[in-house]
């Protein structure tokens, strides 16, 4: 009987299909992209682990390659396109640049980190990292969808999805969610000036 019968569960047969058919969005950023490149090409080739799908279209991915420098030009884009991309989605930070800023770390035209904006599952150090860097991110995210439950799993609640705002490109870049932090502080800051206004005059 053991040859002839499986006994499992429903988290796992459906967790084996989704981590084992993983489709990539097909874009990049900077120089991460190039290895990102090899790694799908004939010598790594991550199509054995199913992913060899790469859609250019959000709406048809399931997983967001962050693959280089992170500015604040493109993250707008960034978080409209994971705003896209259909339940259950998952993002890997690829590379130092997407992971925490990299060499550009503080600089004016540079966010320190993708993770500031959009919720990142897996997170590959390096600058830039090798196709197999890659690949073994590839698989720990196959192992973290394989944890999974379906009676726990944000995209099965009955609440729906809230998509996450998108940010204000200005004089510098703006969270909406930060709004009322930003007016707080400006507000204290301006009160603070005024009063300072006053103690001179007198």
């Amino acid at each position: 009987m053991k040859s002839q019968v499986a006994v499992t569960t429903l988290d796992k047969i459906y967790n084996w299909g989704r981590s084992n058919s993983v489709w990539p969005m097909m874009f990049g950023l900077a120089c991460c992209a190039i290895e990102m490149i090899a790694t799908a090409a004939s010598r790594y080739d991550f199509s054995r682990f199913g992913m060899e799908v790469m859609r250019p279209s959000p709406r048809q991915a399931d997983v967001m390659i962050v693959s280089g420098t992170v500015t604040k030009k493109m993250i707008p884009t960034i978080v409209r396109l994971y705003n896209q991309m259909p339940e259950p989605k998952y993002v890997i930070a690829m590379g130092a640049c997407a992971c925490g800023g990299g060499p550009f770390k503080e600089g004016y035209t540079v966010v320190s980190g993708v993770d500031r904006f959009i919720p990142v599952d897996v997170y590959i150090v390096g600058c830039p990292p090798t196709p197999q860097s890659l690949l073994n991110g590839l698989i720990t995210l196959q192992k973290k969808m394989e944890q999974e439950s379906i009676a726990t799993s944000r995209w099965y609640s009955k609440a729906p999805s809230q998509p996450i705002p998108i940010p204000v490109l200005g004089p510098d870049l703006m969270d909406p969610r930060k709004f009322d932090l930003i007016r707080q502080q400006s507000a204290a800051k301006k009160a603070a000036q005024t009063a300072d206004g006053e103690v001179e005059n007198e």
